[in-house]
Formats: C-alpha cells, sequence, structure tokens
C-alpha cells in the first residue's frame, strides 16, 4: 500500500504454529529464513536450476506476505508462519545444506512478479508427487531441470510466460505502512493519497461508499465522508478520523478485493495506481468508457422496460442519449443525457444490484460482438488466459498450441469451478462456457469498469482528449 517498491526485509517474524495458534514467534535474517526454508522444502542434490526456481518461488511467496502485511493487518505480531497449510516450511533451529545457502546468499534479494505489477508474485508450491496445487511443482521443476530447462523457463511453464525476475531489490528493515499517527480532515500528505485511492477501488465492491474525487492527498469533506461510512460498513467506531484500525481495515480489504496475495493476482499496477475522476466527461466520445456505459444500461434494459434496448457499439449515439435520459427520468435526475459522476454513480449502483442478484452466465445479454468457441489449442490457452486473473486457482498457460499437462490441468479446474464434469476434455459444452465467460469479461474486466472515467459522456463523445487514447 503505502510501499510503491517492495524492498527486501533485512529480518523476518515467523511464528512457529498455525495463524491462530498459541506459538511463539522467532525473529531470524530474511536471508537465513530462506536457507532454513529452502533446506526444509527441497533437496540439495537436485539440479541448480531446480534449485533456483524453487528458492526464487519462496523469496516470493514470504516478500508477498510482507508487503501486503497480510498477517500485521488482521492484528498478528508475526509477518509468517511455518505452518505448510497456511505459508511455507521452517524448523527452527535447523542446519542448512551448504550448497542452498550458497544460492540463497546469491539470489535471496530477487523475486518474481507480473509484468507490470508492483507486488512479488504470491507464487505458490507443493512437492507435486502426495500434493498438488495450481503453482510450481517441485518434483516437477526437477524433471524439467533434467530436461535442460533453466530456472526462468521453469517458472514460465508454471506461472506463464508473464512473470518477470526484479534483481538485487533494496534492503531494509520492513516498514508497517501506517503512518504513526491518525489522518484526519484537513491533513495533506501522500498518506492521504494512499487512503483516497484504495476506497475508491473498495467502493468498486462496496458501492454504499462514495468515492472521493479529486484524488489529490488533500484530506477534505468527501474524504472524511466516505472514511465515515467505510466505518459504518465495517463495524468500526464512526468518527471519519483514520487511526490504526481503520489504516489496517482498508488495507485488509483492498489486500482481498485485489487478491494481492493470491498466486492469480489481480495486481497493484505500476501505472494504475489512481482510481480518481481527472476530469469532467464532454462530447465527442467513444471507445472504452462508451462500451461501460452501454454495456450497464443494456443490462438494465433486461430487467427494467423503461430503459431501452441498447447495443453496445462504443460509440455514444442518439439511442446511447436516449437510454442515458430514460434512466435519469425514472431515477429522478435531470434529463440532459450527459453521464456525469453521480450520474456514472447511479447506473453503476443500480447495475451492480442487479449483476449481484441474478447475472451468472454472459449467454442472458445477446451482444454483436460474440465470442466463438476455441478453435484450436492455441485460442483455447489464449481463452483460458484471459480470464485467469479473474478466477482465483487458474494458472496462466504458456502459448504453445500443443495440449500439454499444464493446458489440460487448466481445462479441468475451469471445469470444476463452472460446474462441468471436471474431465480435462476438450467438449463443445467447455469451450462454450469457456467463450461465453470471455465475452462477459471484455466489458467487466478492467479496474476502471466501475469507476465514472472523468469527463461527462455526451451524444458524440469520444475518447481522444489532449492527443491520448483514454
Amino acid at each position: 500500500m503505502a510501499i510503491v517498491i517492495p524492498y527486501i526485509p533485512e529480518f523476518i517474524t515467523v511464528h512457529l504454529g498455525t495463524p491462530a495458534s498459541n506459538a511463539p514467534n522467532v525473529t531470524v535474517s530474511f536471508a537465513d529464513y530462506i536457507k532454513n526454508v529452502a533446506s526444509s522444502e527441497i533437496y540439495p542434490t537436485w539440479q541448480e536450476s531446480a534449485l533456483r526456481a524453487n528458492i526464487l518461488a519462496q523469496v516470493s511467496f514470504a516478500l508477498n506476505r510482507v508487503y501486503t502485511e497480510f498477517y500485521r493487518s488482521r492484528g498478528r505480531n508475526f509477518d509468517i508462519t511455518n505452518s505448510t497449510a497456511y505459508d511455507q516450511a521452517f524448523v527452527n533451529g535447523r542446519n542448512f545444506f551448504d550448497n542452498v545457502s550458497r544460492l540463497v546468499d546469491e539470489i535471496f534479494n530477487d523475486y518474481i512478479r507480473r509484468q507490470g505489477y508492483v507486488e512479488p508474485l504470491a507464487a505458490s508450491f507443493c512437492n507435486g508427487t502426495t500434493v498438488t496445487c495450481d503453482g510450481l511443482s517441485q518434483w516437477g521443476a526437477e524433471n524439467l531441470a533434467r530436461q535442460g530447462y533453466n530456472s526462468l523457463e521453469i517458472l514460465h511453464a508454471y506461472y506463464g510466460d508473464a512473470i518477470e525476475i526484479v534483481v538485487d531489490a533494496p534492503i531494509q528493515n520492513i516498514t508497517a505502512s501506517y503512518p504513526g499517527t491518525p489522518l484526519r480532515e484537513g491533513d495533506i500528505s501522500p498518506n492521504v493519497t494512499v487512503i483516497q485511492t484504495s476506497l475508491n477501488r473498495i467502493a468498486q465492491n462496496y458501492p454504499a461508499i462514495p468515492k472521493i474525487s479529486p484524488v489529490d492527498g488533500v484530506f477534505g469533506a468527501k474524504t472524511s465522508a466516505s472514511v465515515r461510512k467505510f466505518q459504518s460498513v465495517f463495524g468500526l467506531a464512526v468518527d471519519g478520523i483514520v487511526g490504526k484500525a481503520t489504516w489496517y481495515q482498508i488495507v485488509q480489504l483492498y489486500v482481498g478485493i485485489r487478491r494481492l496475495s493470491e498466486l492469480n493476482s489481480e495486481g497493484q499496477t505500476f501505472t494504475g495506481i489512481s482510481w480518481a475522476y481527472p476530469d469532467a466527461i464532454v462530447e465527442g466520445n467513444s471507445g472504452k468508457k462508451v462500451s461501460h456505459l452501454q454495456y450497464m444500461l443494456a443490462v438494465l434494459s433486461q430487467f427494467n422496460p423503461g430503459i431501452p434496448p441498447l447495443q453496445v457499439t462504443g460509440y455514444f449515439d442518439a439511442a446511447t442519449k436516449q437510454a442515458v435520459q430514460a434512466f435519469q427520468k425514472q431515477s429522478g435526475i435531470s434529463e440532459t443525457g450527459v453521464v456525469g459522476a453521480a450520474v456514472w454513480d447511479a447506473i453503476y449502483d443500480a447495475y451492480a444490484g442487479v449483476a449481484e442478484a441474478v447475472l451468472s452466465r454472459g449467454e442472458l445479454f445477446p451482444f454483436d460482438q460474440e465470442v466463438v468457441p476455441a478453435g484450436t489449442i492455441r485460442e483455447l490457452q489464449q481463452q483460458l488466459n484471459s480470464i485467469a486473473d479473474t478466477m482465483p486457482g487458474l494458472p496462466h498457460l504458456q502459448i504453445t498450441g500443443r495440449l500439454g499437462t499444464m493446458t489440460q490441468r487448466a481445462v479441468e479446474k475451469f471445469q470444476k469451478m463452472c460446474g462441468i464434469p471436471g474431465n480435462g476434455r476438450l467438449n463443445d459444452a467447455t469451450k462454450k462456457v469457456l467463450a461465453a465467460d470471455v465475452e462477459v469479461l471484455k466489458f467487466e474486466s478492467t479496474s476502471r469498469f466501475t469507476q465514472f472515467p472523468g469527463f461527462d459522456l455526451r451524444m458524440g463523445s469520444t475518447d481522444f482528449r489532449r492527443g491520448v487514447q483514454q
């Protein structure tokens, strides 16, 4: 949250038991922690590329726990546990293997992340024999290494191509994200910006929380109102002040909503950290924002006969204006046909109520831009990858065009999630459901979807402003 670029902690505190157990804590250097985990989890006789891949996964998982304040935000006084049911193995006081120790000294400040994202990957793993999972297979990594795979190729095989290795990350003491003193109305600081952007993202899932515009680092009346509503929704003292309890409740909700602590993380991007309303939407727009508006109105029209049916074209035409005016009339809003912040949020609130109550499959709403069921293995892999970030547990795949073990595993996982017999076979039913999900996600997958785009949408609007495509 407050830490934009993750760092390597000098020390890490390990709870020697399950999270809720009354077990002792031990604080060790981060490098020694990884040496302990590696010596407890893998075999020193394995190929070096398999050892490197496993160590990078262990480093990344531990850093994700630190970065997201996974346990600290829940009031715990530790960073990670030694329970393999929750985290990774750590045997207090054990000896380290020499070659493992040497490798850890070389790469303990390197980690995995998805390209374009901030947080270290929550790189889950399992032994791949008695236990299988959606992350790295420890014995599978060794088998790939014996086939000549290097460590990065092994990681790509399990976590997909869209990952990268951060090398020589900075080292410093763990710093809690909470600024140390409460934030209140009248404060101006980067920490206020963190609260504003986090609440705006949380508000996408909890529409009762008012969004803050502009996100400017100034703790004004709008920020206070949003904080108060957040506190009310989550059973905190409603005082409009962001003290430690409110701060960490926001952290916990933000991390949970964005799934920063899961293998298939939605991610905190370097460029997408602010969800402010940057401008006012003016006449002359087309593009994704208009598509999102039309999609919401088209959904509402299926349940509200007062709103005329609408095609998702991406162009704000007369039909779109008519649908907007119909919604405004029913909502008691001035019938301007212009979509400003208040109108956008009103449409979204209505859409969210319908979506939460009844929507499940895209075939309820027949749009022109139909996604065709995959005709080749390559298309199947692309479609699976396009929804992997929105379905926790569904792995990213290499686009190989071959029906390998990882692709079959992804198909089987998708089938189970969708209630289709999970046999991993590519039948027509699976392809049809997958295509339907991809079609829906074309309009719902972006984090900007539920936010007012920042300028009024009018008939003839375009997303091209100041020479930049929005």
